[in-house]
């Protein structure tokens, strides 16, 4: 177990939920000036123990069991299909049919292709539970009969392969069994459960859309008095990752667009070369988490494209850099784009450009760090040790990862929220890939990557117990 434990260690370390490049749609933007929150409000509270019953678990396992067929055929099929971020069409009208097709009250096109789907019974808190949609933009290479032969032209207009190559597969269908779950055992619970599937987590975009389309205000939703969200991980399947406190890093991406004066390529001192600004940039902007960041914090500075230019002999009039922020609080964050526009627009002025053609910046997605419950993450251990599908429970991983979950609670206040990361790897291919002396047989965003069939009703299994410990009557 002690091995298995460590490489656990290994890979909350490493793993990074959104690492994929952003589909460039523009919406929502932040602009210049948007102040960040506080960050996700916590109230630590006194919360009374798991009490859920046996005979309400066997009842809850035997409903995902039978049910577990049609599950599989949902999950092979959202696998098939998958789409990218904002584009999730055909997906959430998936979740947007099975959840009218039980009573739901659905609203959908919440941020563009968001669903929402509330059953009201009775008075009791109200539990909302996220499932993201979106895949990657990552050829698959599993050779899986559902593999993924998918590929679109995305929203910056440029070809590319399409594949469910991290698992948002599994908790869109996870959401689709917690419906019918609920559903069936209506009258074990009361409260309100809110099921929300989200677009665009990749980009980090898809959170915020839903919020500042008007989630909570314009379509209705009811504020959660708890949140829970599951992600795949690919360690065995039946084992949990709980965290009490900060589980991630926050994240941010942000263009940045060099301004220069075009010409040709024999007489660079007739011209104010962009692509020059952009190369000085890429060195000097590695400055900012090294030299202005607490070494103590969590502070990452990725540049995960360059654009700039068509021919040899041209120098183009624009340079183009996308980048990914990482950070561990609020603070840190602030300071990072603080000096990357310092730095930015000293290079630009040093190249002789004038004040009306500094660099631009476009926010992006955004998200704050997730900081769990530590009352809620107690509670969810307590109640998992009730189950026999979870295998192990491991305690207190970080990540420096992103998710942007946390954005669809910053700012609420007393919300008892969760993220868990749970094993959907198959036990064999898990113990194959150590053989090869690997820490893991894939990772998220890899061409291989894979959810193992049984991790569909554990996924499910273990959403369903966490619900129905906090509703039922």
């Amino acid at each position: 177990m002690k091995s298995v434990a460590k490489i656990i260690y290994l890979f909350v370390c490493m793993m990074a939920m959104s690492l994929a490049p952003s589909v460039g749609l523009g919406f929502p933007e932040v602009d210049e000036d948007f102040n960040l929150a506080e960050g996700l409000k916590t109230h630590p509270k006194v919360m009374p123990q798991s009490s859920i019953s046996n005979v309400l678990i066997e009842k809850m396992e035997a409903i995902v069991d039978e049910d577990t067929p049609r599950l599989h055929k949902i999950f092979k099929d959202i696998h098939e299909n998958p789409e990218l971020g904002f584009m999730e069409t055909r997906t959430s009208a998936i979740v947007a049919n099975e959840l009218k097709n039980l009573g739901y009250k659905v609203t959908t096109g919440i941020g563009i292709t968001g669903v929402v789907g509330i059953l009201e019974n009775g008075d009791g808190p109200v539990f909302m539970f996220r499932g993201d949609m979106d895949a990657n933009a990552v050829e698959e290479n599993t050779g899986l009969p559902y593999e993924s032969k998918v590929r679109v032209t995305n929203l910056d207009g440029v070809e590319t392969p399409v594949g469910h190559l991290c698992g948002h597969d599994a908790h869109t269908t996870w959401l689709i069994s917690l419906a019918k779950t609920m559903k069936e055992l209506k009258d074990q619970w009361s409260g309100t459960l809110v099921l929300l599937a989200q677009p665009a987590e990749e980009p980090i975009e898809g959170a915020m859309a839903m919020v500042k389309d008007g989630l909570y205000t314009k379509h209705g939703v009811p504020k959660p008095d708890y949140f829970l969200a599951l992600h795949t991980a690919p360690i065995p399947t039946g084992m949990v990752l709980t965290t009490a406190g900060r589980l991630n890093s926050g994240s941010e991406h942000i263009d940045i667009t060099f301004h220069g004066v075009g010409g040709h390529g024999s007489a660079p001192n007739h011209s104010k070369d962009p692509v020059l600004m952009a190369g000085l940039a890429i060195v000097q902007l590695q400055t900012v988490v090294s030299r202005h960041i607490d070494p103590t914090e969590i502070g990452i500075l990725t540049i995960g494209a360059v654009n700039a230019g068509v021919d040899n002999n041209v120098i183009p009039t624009e340079s183009h850099l996308k980048l990914k922020l990482y950070f561990s609080t609020p603070g840190v964050h602030d300071e990072m784009v603080k000096n990357i526009k310092l730095i930015s627009n000293s290079i630009a002025l040093s190249n002789g450009v004038s004040e009306e053609k500094l660099p631009t910046f476009v926010h992006k997605g955004y998200t704050p760090a997730m900081v769990n419950s530590e009352s809620f993450i107690s509670r969810i251990r307590e109640t998992l040790t009730k189950a026999d599908f979870v295998s192990d429970i491991f305690k207190d991983y970080q990540i420096t990862g992103a998710d942007d979950a946390a954005a669809l609670i910053e700012g609420l206040d007393g919300v008892e929220a969760a993220y868990l990361m749970l094993g959907t790897a198959d036990p064999n291919i898990f113990a194959e890939g150590k053989k090869q002396g690997k820490d893991f047989p894939f990772t998220p965003h890899e061409p291989d990557f894979q959810v193992d069939l049984n991790g569909i009703p554990f996924g499910a299994k273990t959403a369903a117990i966490i619900v129905l410990d906090i509703l039922k009557k």
